[in-house]
């Protein structure tokens, strides 16, 4: 007996570890995935990034874009990855942001999916789908504020602007000062890039740019299950701690968990059950959930430091957008006390809508994130 614990000791360790290097090596492939990207828009587009991308120049639109390639891929960080990636090839920053900002929406799919899981018992479903809902409704009014803000003041332009002047200033666009992972990249890149070049710089291009999503997918889903199964446990204990200590803690605690788990939906998705099922009352887990926004802009800062060359300074610009943006709305709404409670309001009446009439569910799905994005597009 003493024997075969001992013997099992050693495995488990070295399982351990297998998982902490296969995480660093998923960690390194998204770095690599979002150099392709930014290499691929550079070679297929030249210097027209500006004008491919005029379909999106409406504000609007580029929110559209970003909410729903969120909620198709279902993980803001891979969508902002491939924005800081587009960037760094050319896409200008004012149309990068609003699409930045419609990341954030839609993201919060999943949690309206975990909650139909207590579609069968009326209460536990109320609380569920609230519980589900008010990341959307908080998000949809931080955009509602912020955008409108962006497009007559740009504030998140002119503060992302302020924290990378120091680059500016300089003139060191391509960020050499701060390259440390751009060595372990470029090479690898580089030999990537080289037999794709047969094709013709639009068409060697264009398959970079689609190798460097897939990579990015993979790596941030690989990455999403390995930080679960290292740091579950670790999250869960905090989360514990954290319920209804006040909303500053809520929210701190809600970003550590985002960061440890590298996923703002496995984050608020633990919510829903615990609150459906009645352990959590809505209102504490509100500060948590509105971490979580907070918590998952790490990925993109990271993404930000793999990309090199003259537009590196935006990437991490936009990566800071994305930062910025959720600390600027987690600020001004909880902050207000008539704005705090909207999301409360809004998650409570639709989920009294949805007791009553189930078709609602899929009635709030389809038209946020299909048929409103699939018209503003049409008519923009």
């Amino acid at each position: 007996m003493n024997q075969a614990t001992t013997s099992a000791a050693p495995s488990t360790g070295s399982s351990h570890w297998l998982r902490w290097a296969n995480l660093a090596f998923m960690l390194y492939l998204l770095l690599l995935a979002v150099s392709l990207v930014s290499t691929g828009f550079k070679i297929s587009t030249g210097n027209h990034a500006k004008e491919l991308f005029a379909f999106a120049s409406h504000p609007i639109a580029g929110l559209m874009i970003g909410m729903v390639a969120t909620a198709l891929i279902q993980s803001s960080s891979t969508v902002t990855s491939i924005i800081v990636g587009l960037v760094a090839g050319g896409l200008p920053v004012g149309i990068a942001i609003p699409m930045i900002m419609g990341a954030n929406i839609g993201t919060t799919v999943t949690n309206t999916i975990v909650s139909l899981g207590h579609i069968r018992n009326k209460e536990e479903f109320k609380r569920a789908f609230a519980s589900a809902t008010i990341h959307d409704f908080f998000n949809l009014l931080a955009v509602a504020i912020f955008l409108p803000l962006e497009m007559m003041f740009g504030i998140l332009a002119k503060t992302s602007q302020w924290l990378v002047s120091p680059f500016l200033a300089t003139g060191n666009l391509s960020m050499k000062s701060l390259d440390f992972i751009g060595p372990l990249t470029k090479p690898v890149a580089a030999a990537i890039k080289e037999p794709l070049l047969v094709f013709g710089n639009q068409v060697g291009g264009a398959i970079l740019i689609a190798l460097g999503v897939l990579m990015l997918f993979i790596s941030i889903t690989v990455m999403g299950k390995l930080m679960k199964s290292l740091m579950v446990g670790r999250a869960r204990e905090i989360l514990k701690s954290a319920i209804g200590r006040g909303p500053l803690h809520g929210i701190f605690s809600g970003s550590v968990v985002t960061v440890l788990v590298q996923s703002s939906s496995t984050t608020t998705s633990l919510m829903v059950p615990l609150v459906g099922s009645g352990v959590l009352k809505i209102r504490d887990v509100y500060p948590f959930t509105v971490g979580a926004n907070i918590g998952t802009c790490i990925t993109a800062l990271l993404a930000a430091t793999a990309v090199s060359g003259e537009f590196a300074v935006f990437a991490l610009q936009i990566a800071l957008v994305h930062l910025v943006f959720n600390i600027f709305a987690t600020i001004l709404i909880f902050g207000v006390p008539f704005l705090r409670e909207i999301p409360l309001k809004g998650s409570d009446y639709i989920s009294d809508m949805a007791i009553k009439n189930k078709s609602v569910v899929f009635g709030y799905l389809a038209s946020v994130f299909i048929v409103i994005p699939a018209a503003v597009l049409t008519f923009t």
